[in-house]
């Protein structure tokens, strides 16, 4: 017997919140289909949401949430992190640190970038940007899309806008994912600079490119493959390791060590998503083990629920995994 239909009513009828509602072609409404699996039937100002009962109800409170913001146009980006948040109500706080369960939800914390709205759109995130403020060391450990180097570059141009630190380094190990790095054209910073390009756009778009610009040319960011930081002793970094899961156990420690006066460093990958040679361990999987006890180091772990992109990829997250443990089961 198939559940009943949920119905909602926005009365009285307004054509043109409806239609900012809906979308053009309604396609506002096939990203709630598509993130929640319903199916929403509309006749005017009457919605009919059919699927499973705990899923109706998400799609109709996601409903009233855009309805309540449809004065204006909502944009189809709009839509996507208004639905992460309906899967992800901030009044259920995860445990997400290495020391404590968690039980405190942080406050919201405000962000000195060019995104005026940027917050955590899921607890994990929130307390993973609060973990940031409150530790030197943090690591962020989790699915791709979940915004582990996203946050952590918001952070760390928070930090250069506050004047907390005069230089923010971004590293990034230069591993090949199965294409072959001595192959591509060009010189060595050409051939890297493929490896670096996520951190550029996060730049971009939270800095702005003219100032982001400004700045590479006063030193005061500096991008670099992780081979180039041994020997050195950053005093007054932000420092952020992406892609962590790709370092070797020496090349953690080489990291980790890097760190001088006033500074605060970020590590984040996916232990899922290891492209050293299959005999190499991690050095993120290893730093795990080695420093989950020491006081001042923080441990985020996000899981595919904190996914924060287009609602099909937590979808596709969740599927991969399941696969991944049907192969592991004898």
């Amino acid at each position: 017997m198939k559940p009943t239909p949920l119905e909602i009513s926005f009365t009285p009828a307004d054509n043109q919140r409806l239609a900012n509602l809906c979308g053009a072609l309604d396609e506002n409404l096939k990203q709630v289909e598509t993130a929640l699996d319903v199916t929403i039937s509309r006749r005017g100002e009457h919605f009919s949401v059919s699927g499973n009962s705990g899923q109706t109800q998400l799609a109709a409170q996601a409903l009233r949430n855009f309805y309540n913001q449809s004065q204006h146009h909502i944009s189809l980006e709009q839509i996507q992190l208004g639905l992460i948040e309906v899967l992800n109500p901030h009044d259920t706080p995860d445990q997400t640190s290495g020391h404590d369960d968690g039980t405190k939800q942080p406050a919201a914390l405000t962000l000195l970038t060019r995104r005026s709205n940027l917050h955590g759109r899921t607890p994990r995130q929130s307390q993973y940007l609060q973990q940031i403020q409150e530790h030197d060391i943090t690591f962020a450990i989790g699915p791709a899309g979940t915004g582990k180097t996203y946050l952590a570059v918001a952070s760390a141009v928070d930090a250069l806008e506050r004047g907390l630190v005069s230089r923010l380094i971004l590293v990034r190990p230069a591993v090949e994912a199965g294409e072959r790095l001595g192959f591509l054209p060009g010189d060595m910073t050409q051939k890297v600079d493929p490896y670096l390009r996520p951190l550029y756009d996060a730049l971009y778009d939270l800095m702005g490119f003219d100032k982001t610009a400004k700045q590479f040319e006063r030193n005061t960011i500096e991008i670099a493959p992780l081979a180039f930081m041994r020997g050195r002793t950053l005093n007054q970094s932000f420092i952020i390791l992406d892609e962590a899961q790709n370092t070797t156990p020496e090349q953690m420690k080489m990291f980790l060590t890097r760190m001088g006066l006033g500074s605060k460093a970020v590590i984040t990958g996916d232990v899922t998503q290891v492209d050293l040679p299959k005999h190499q361990k991690s050095g993120l999987v290893e730093a795990q083990q080695v420093l989950k006890d020491i006081r001042g180091i923080a441990f985020t772990r996000f899981l595919s629920e904190d996914v924060v992109r287009h609602p099909l990829v937590q979808r596709i997250v969740n599927a991969y995994e399941k696969h991944d443990k049907h192969k592991q089961e004898p």
